[in-house]
């Protein structure tokens, strides 16, 4: 398995090898060891999330409060959507800057996103499944969004695909509302939250 760090640090892509025959296809989505060396811990997965979306369904960018935040890996299990991963953490170098994959099932590559940064994805094909591995459970009171069509962040999604939001993604702030308000989370804390990670032997 193939990892590379994307542009906004503490997320990573992960392409897996994969064995064609004349029956199908077999590969391994997820490899506990290569995560670890990768990320420098384990993945406590405490839920695991399936998603069916019509092409142009616009999900995102969520992102939840730290701690504990709420990590994920994410892989696209038939179709295609544009994951983007955005650093929102208040304090970071990279603030404001996103990275984007394309998940399918062709190269059924995976995106990990750690605690703190912000996650949207939008999907390229009907009836788009996509599956993530969740470090921590749902919690409604501690789970946000920002906008995701945000001129300010300027996420790379395709003009040709028409938007379908919910209404609370679309009832979402902007970066500069969010970070005016006190609602994203802090790099210095985020930070720390790894380093107790990693620290810990998970």
């Amino acid at each position: 398995m193939q990892v590379d760090e994307l542009k906004v640090p503490d997320s990573w892509v992960f392409t897996p090898k994969q064995w064609p025959d004349p029956r199908g296809v077999f590969l391994e989505w997820f490899k506990a060891p290569v995560f670890r060396d990768a990320v420098g811990h384990d993945l406590a997965v405490k839920q695991a999330n399936h998603s069916v979306s019509a092409k142009g369904t616009l999900r995102g960018v969520h992102f939840a409060d730290v701690p504990p935040g709420q990590a994920k890996y994410v892989y696209c299990t038939k179709g295609a959507v544009l994951d983007v991963v955005v650093d929102i953490r208040v304090g970071s170098p990279t603030f404001g800057v996103s990275d984007a994959v394309r998940l399918d099932a062709v190269d059924r590559k995976a995106v990990y996103l750690s605690e703190g940064l912000g996650h949207a994805f939008l999907a390229l094909t009907d009836d788009a499944n996509v599956t993530y591995l969740c470090s921590e459970p749902y919690n409604p009171t501690g789970e946000h969004g920002v906008h995701p069509l945000d001129t300010e962040l300027d996420l790379p999604f395709p003009d040709d695909v028409e938007h379908l939001l919910s209404e609370k993604d679309a009832a979402a702030p902007t970066l500069a509302e969010a970070l005016a308000t006190g609602l994203l989370p802090s790099y210095e804390r985020c930070q720390a939250f790894y380093e107790r990670l990693r620290s810990s032997g998970q």
